[in-house]
């Protein structure tokens, strides 16, 4: 029986087929269905729960959904074969613990196991625990994992992927979405593949099932040393073992205990609290039973208040205990709190300045290890999406590295990563300081377990002899070196950075409500309003900001341009010297009829940003309005 065992769910039945009678529901019923459906190159998600609550907890799904499921993985299938000319191409699969897990799964693994997939099914796996057994795995032709990421927890959906471990992007999800839409309105073959998936001798079905612990164990051990591949920054197990050792060996001496408040999510049944112990770390689980979800899925705002507050308990009864995180349900994403040790307490981590943190951090750590050397001409590059704060330039080039910018969305800086690869350039950093997602090469999924692991070496790889530590190198490049202290913490290093203040994705203030539908339409039209207010407001913004000139850049993918689209928009100010000290940006959601805005700016004062970010807001109401 398909069953997320330790969530204690209710399981799909094998011998209950999907599609009683081989009958489908009505065409009504599945145009209603597909309705709320969203699809993009990540995959598609909905709200799965069949009383449509997005916070529903129930684990039957639709007739509906279940053609919708069943449909997609149909035509993964024939994609997967004929992208690897292979009859039989194996396929892994895994849930994270939404409570529709196991009957979308059952479905899926159907329609594999009645196309002829190999299959290997790993019940409960975090999103970059899945990638990464793929891509270990020398037979996986690619993988399909049942998530809805971050949305809510009535919410599921699915992401394919290739046997490198990414989710499938470019022209590859343009044919999987046409080939999906083209299928779905088709009924004789709605009717065909429902036989097919009840066709499935309930036999077959239990012996992959009695393989889950057995493909579950690989996976986990493929993931655990690969995380330690993506931490240590080698692939060479002598050398691999050399760095755990030493870093086992100083944070023996210098004790950190990290609180990891799991949230019930697909983490709790993966690596990360054996890993983190086996490194020397104190770890406090909370909440890190699979299901056991205390508050909602996105790792932002309030729901990082729960972690911030035990992590002050924790430090309270030992001082040891100073940083704290969160994931997401599919565990690839993470935001981070803190002790404050100055003020003695607990804080949330911006997530803009959790990824300059990791840029600090592994820029030192290429410097630490011999790697680079700062100015020594090396093409070294970190990848951002559009709204990432300016911040990151100005770490990046202290160790003489470039920064290149691409659209929002993980696919779109991982293929630009790989494009820069390509050209001769090394990126060991990349991600979205939009929301704190980084990923760490070889990695090519965000992963918060790296991000401790970033924090980890910046906090206890310290200065030995002539060899400065990270924090150590990271204060002579920025000339800080008065702020050097042998007994730092986070709240040293994060005084630092370079000041910036950037709008929070989570604010109220950073989502507008629109009526327009024609985005580009939309953006030509704030130009127009822009070019008026520059006019008419340049003198003040040179006195209040500095700002001299402006270029205005959209984003397509990994591509810049001046044309407008369905991407990010981004005003970059100047300084008097056309040095970038700041940007608006704004990106229609292709979901909901929604502009999500940001405003990033040099400086240390909130009412800098705060003036932006409104002048900006006014702009882009007034720009829908005009085309309304």
């Amino acid at each position: 029986m398909i069953r997320n065992e330790p969530a204690g769910f209710n399981p799909a039945d094998p011998y209950k087929v999907p599609f009683p009678d081989n009958r489908i529901c009505r065409e009504e019923e599945l145009e209603d269905a597909l309705l709320s459906l969203i699809i993009s190159p990540s995959g598609l998600r909905k709200i799965f729960s069949p009383d449509g609550d997005e916070e529903g907890k129930r684990e039957d799904v639709s007739i509906a959904d279940k053609l919708i499921v069943a449909t997609f993985a149909g035509v993964f299938c024939r994609f997967i074969r004929d992208k690897t000319g292979k009859r039989n191409p194996l396929l892994i699969v895994g849930t994270d613990t939404r409570y529709t897990g196991p009957v979308i799964a059952d479905v899926v693994i159907r329609v594999l196991l009645a196309e002829g997939m190999e299959v290997r099914f790993l019940s409960i796996a975090a999103a970059p625990e899945i990638m990464a057994y793929t891509r270990l795995s020398k037979n996986a032709d690619g993988f399909i994992y049942i998530s809805a990421s971050h949305n809510p927890i009535g919410y599921n959906g699915i992401k394919a992927g290739l046997s490198d471990g990414g989710v499938v992007g470019g022209e590859d999800a343009v044919r999987l979405i046409e080939d999906f839409k083209r299928f779905i309105k088709i009924p004789h073959k709605l009717l065909e593949i429902a036989k097919k998936v009840n066709s499935v001798p309930p036999q077959t079905l239990e012996k992959k099932l009695g393989e889950v612990a057995k493909w579950k164990d690989e996976a986990i051990s493929s993931y655990y040393s690969f995380t330690l591949e993506v931490i240590s920054g080698t692939g060479a197990e002598k050398e691999q073992e050399r760095f755990v050792k030493g870093l086992r060996e100083k944070l023996s001496h210098r004790r950190v205990g990290v609180v990891a408040e799991l949230n019930g999510s697909a983490r709790t049944a993966s690596i990360d609290i054996k890993l983190l112990t086996d490194l020397g770390v104190k770890v406090r689980g909370i909440n890190d039973k699979p299901g056991q979800i205390a508050h909602p899925i996105i790792p932002e705002g309030e729901s990082l208040e729960l972690c911030r507050l035990e992590l002050l308990k924790a430090n309270l009864e030992d001082t040891s205990f100073i940083l704290g995180y969160v994931p997401d349900n599919d565990g690839d994403r993470g935001n981070i709190v803190y002790i404050d040790e100055r003020e003695k307490q607990a804080k949330t981590m911006d997530a803009q300045e959790v990824f300059a943190l990791v840029c600090m951090a592994e820029l030192a750590f290429l410097v630490y290890s011999g790697v680079i050397t700062p100015g020594g001409g090396q093409k070294v590059a970190v990848v951002a999406n559009g709204p990432t704060s300016l911040r990151v330039e100005r770490i990046a080039e202290l160790f003489g590295a470039d920064v290149f910018r691409c659209e929002v969305g993980e696919a779109n800086v991982v293929n630009l990563a790989r494009k820069l690869r390509g050209e001769g350039y090394l990126v060991r950093v990349m991600g979205e300081g939009s929301n704190g997602g980084n990923i760490t090469h070889p990695s090519a999924v965000r992963d918060p377990i790296n991000t401790i692991g970033s924090l980890l070496k910046l906090l206890v790889l310290n200065t030995e002899g002539e060899r400065p530590g990270l924090f150590d190198l990271w204060c002579r490049l920025s000339r800080n070196t008065e702020r050097y202290i042998k007994d730092f913490g986070m709240t040293e290093i994060i005084d630092t950075l370079p000041e910036f203040v950037t709008t929070p994705v989570s604010s109220q203030r950073a989502v507008l409500k629109i009526c327009s539908s024609d985005h580009s339409l939309l953006k030509a039209r704030y130009r127009e309003i822009f070019s008026r207010e520059w006019e008419k407001r340049k003198e003040e913004l040179r006195q209040k900001f500095g700002i001299y000139s402006w270029t205005e850049i959209n984003y397509h993918g990994i591509e810049t341009g001046t044309r407008e689209g369905k991407g990010g928009f981004k005003i970059l100010f100047k300084n008097s010297r056309g040095g970038e000290i700041g940007f608006i940006w704004m990106r229609g959601s292709g979901t909901e009829p929604v502009f999500r805005v940001l405003a990033d700016i040099e400086g240390s004062d909130p009412a800098r940003e705060r003036w932006l970010l409104e002048w900006h807001r006014r702009m882009v109401m007034e720009a829908d309005g005009a085309v309304q």
